[in-house]
C-alpha cells in the first residue's frame, strides 16, 4: 500500500477510534487523526509481528482490523496520559 493510502487509512481509523472511545483524550480532532495514523502503523507492525497480517492492501478486511485495533490502543494510551494529571471526583 502506498503512503497516501496508508495516510487515508490512518485518518479513517482515527475517526473510528474516536467514535468507539469517546471522552476527553486531549488534543482535538487533529491530534486524534494523527494518533489514528500512528495507531495504524502500530497495528500493522503488531499484526505482522504476531499474526503475520500487515497493511498490504487497502481494501483488505485484515488491514482495516489491525489498523483499527492499533488506533484504539494508541488513542487509549493517549487518553490515559493526558488525563493522568486531572483529579477524579
Amino acid at each position: 500500500m502506498g503512503i497516501i493510502g496508508f495516510l487515508i487509512l490512518g485518518l479513517i481509523m482515527g475517526v473510528l477510534a474516536k467514535l468507539i472511545l469517546p471522552g476527553k483524550q486531549g488534543g482535538g480532532w487533529i491530534a486524534t487523526l494523527v494518533l489514528g495514523v500512528l495507531g495504524a502503523l502500530l497495528g500493522g507492525w503488531l499484526g505482522s509481528a504476531i499474526f503475520g497480517v500487515g497493511l498490504e492492501e487497502f481494501w483488505s478486511l485484515q488491514t482495516w482490523l489491525v489498523a483499527l485495533v492499533g488506533a484504539l490502543v494508541v488513542l487509549g494510551i493517549w487518553g490515559f496520559i493526558t488525563n493522568r494529571g486531572h483529579a477524579r471526583t
